[in-house]
């Protein structure tokens, strides 16, 4: 598969997620929460996994084994955020932008939403390279990233429900959860997120062009470290618990679980 057939490829995959994101714009006007912008990205990445599987020439076995990687990951994580935010009010994140637009919040929202998709296509890269590899033979490559996205995903759904335990329980309102990998990291479902993306590159590396996909892991890296990811959440726990998330914050790894700092 060459450059332009790639792109070309590409465009139809953003112009099928332009039109899926703008539906998703429209009921954020009815609903005034732009949350669900989350779950629908979290699910672009299945629906690019199935446009490529059907419209690729790749060797049957592999693609039948990363379309289930992603399917089972994307859903995953698409169900995980529509049952956190279904019933919620909107995202601290989201009524923060709506307050800095003000009255072009609407206009600047939708292009924002065309962001994601454009940034979702982009990430849709290796699940593009993947499926148009003919090469009749799992390779090492591909064992490593298959292997390493089984841990992320263990380790993603852990980190998720030790959290969502740590909520539960009323005599924990107003603490900093410390318990199970959260005492090693103070953002280890991000970290393991970022592991996902790190074993879509590593099973790329396997087809032509793969190289490419490196792309993804470091956006997604650049993404949670210096943009929305931690920067964002930890501005929004020091407002809420102060001194005790700066202790945490101070023992504490960010990003990669270690071992407490004396």
């Amino acid at each position: 598969m060459d450059f332009l057939s790639i792109l070309l490829v590409l465009l139809q995959a953003f112009f099928i997620l332009f039109i899926l994101m703008s539906i998703t714009w429209l009921i954020q006007l009815r609903t005034n929460n732009a949350g669900i912008v989350d779950i629908v990205w979290a699910i672009s990445f299945p629906i690019f996994a199935i446009f490529y599987f059907f419209i690729s020439d790749g060797f049957i076995f592999r693609k039948q084994i990363f379309l289930g990687m992603v399917l089972l990951w994307g859903l995953c994580l698409g169900l995980y955020l529509f049952i956190r935010n279904t019933g919620k009010h909107e995202d601290v994140r989201y009524s923060k932008l709506r307050e800095e637009w003000g009255a072009k919040a609407s206009i600047k929202m939708f292009f924002f939403f065309q962001f994601q998709a454009a940034l979702a296509t982009v990430l849709s890269i290796p699940f593009l390279l993947i499926m148009n590899n003919t090469f009749e033979k799992i390779s090492l490559f591909e064992y490593f990233g298959m292997g390493l996205w089984a841990i992320a995903l263990l380790g993603e759904a852990i980190a998720d429900s030790q959290l969502k335990a740590f909520k539960k329980d009323p005599s924990n309102k107003g603490k900093i959860c410390e318990c199970g990998l959260w005492y090693y990291s103070r953002h280890p479902n991000y970290f393991f997120e970022w592991l996902v993306w790190l074993s879509f590159f590593i099973f790329a590396l396997a087809s032509p062009y793969g190289w490419i996909a490196i792309i993804c892991p470091a956006m997604m890296l650049w993404f949670l470290l210096k943009v929305t990811g931690i920067p964002m959440t930890e501005e929004l726990m020091l407002k809420s618990r102060g001194e005790a998330f700066k202790k945490y914050q101070e023992s504490t790894s960010a990003f990669v679980p270690w071992f407490k700092k004396k």
